[in-house]
């Protein structure tokens, strides 16, 4: 099928979801429910861009199509701030700090998150990303193991606050907080947009994008700002999707021929978004809310995941 004909295709498809989702089994309240469900479609558009820029970018700086950006323990950041503020305030958390605070002091604390082991790896040494990496897997462990302790150790009713943010959901979602996320990913996108035309030549490695004159250490830490960025904005919303990057990224590479970051981008926020309407379409109507779009995600995607790494050690 030639290149024009998959994104058309693609796009059919995905008017297609989007009509499925907002008009199947409406019921006669439509003035309740199509209002309610415009709210989780903005809510997976979203998310769903979020991810697939931010993985790909991700992979393209690491040139390795098996990470996200979710080894650099972004989501354990996140995961470990709310378990910290829980701990606290109990139960009195989100009367003392309001949603749209704790959404801004979230990104806030991953953007700083990444420019500092940008300067502890970048700023003395001429180490390499994969010290980046390094230092990210630490770190994401250390913080996901002392969260996890704080989560022990806090009231049993107080956890269930924390539970929120620790699995993914789009059928409570604040609407205020959904404007400042949009608000807030157009901005990403906007900037990141001058800075996708270097990615077509980083792609080539660190030695080929040094000797074609780019500054590749500023360019790193403005793509590692630029992901953390993208990711607190997913992972404030809903929560942590760990394998959906995977997923749509390698899902692209295979379906188009095109490595144009301009155009690999978009294409790759498409089939993301795709896949967060099926699994939350399965979710409500399908499996009766009896799970959750994460554990329906993470399950393809983590099967996939396996394919890739069988296909890998074929290959080599």
């Amino acid at each position: 099928m030639k290149q024009r004909n998959k994104i058309i295709a693609m796009i059919l498809m995905m008017v297609t979801i989007i009509a499925l989702f907002m008009l199947y089994n409406t019921g006669p309240n439509l003035d309740y429910v199509i209002p309610r469900r415009a709210i989780r479609l903005a809510t997976i558009l979203l998310v769903g861009i979020s991810v697939a820029y931010s993985s790909l970018i991700f992979q393209t700086i690491t040139n390795n199509k098996i990470l996200t950006p979710a080894i650099m323990g972004y989501e354990s950041v996140f995961i470990l701030f709310q378990t910290v503020i829980v701990f606290i305030y109990g139960d009195k958390t989100f009367q003392v700090i309001t949603h749209q605070d704790n959404f801004f002091y979230a990104v806030l604390l991953m953007m700083a998150f990444s420019f500092l082991m940008y300067v502890l790896i970048f700023g003395k040494s001429k180490q390499n990303i994969y010290h980046l990496l390094l230092l990210g897997l630490v770190l994401g462990a250390l913080f996901q193991t002392f969260g996890q302790f704080l989560q022990i150790v806090i009231d049993p009713n107080e956890f269930s606050v924390i539970q929120g943010f620790m699995f993914v959901s789009f059928n409570k979602i604040n609407t205020d907080l959904l404007l400042i996320a949009g608000v807030t990913l157009l901005g990403a996108l906007l900037f990141g947009q001058r800075y996708l035309k270097y990615l077509d030549v980083i792609a080539l490695g660190r030695e080929h994008a040094v000797n074609l004159g780019l500054n590749y250490n500023k360019l790193v830490k403005i793509y590692m700002l630029l992901i953390s960025l993208l990711v607190s904005v997913s992972t404030a919303l809903v929560g942590p999707v760990t394998f959906l990057g995977i997923l749509v990224t390698n899902l692209t590479y295979e379906l188009f021929q095109t490595r144009k970051h301009r155009y690999m981008v978009w294409l790759c926020s498409g089939i993301a978004c795709v896949a967060l309407l099926l699994g939350q379409f399965l979710v409500e109507h399908i499996f009766n809310f009896s799970t959750t779009v994460s554990i329906v995600v993470n399950f393809v995607g983590g099967l996939y995941f396996m394919y890739l790494m069988l296909k890998t050690r074929k290959a080599i």
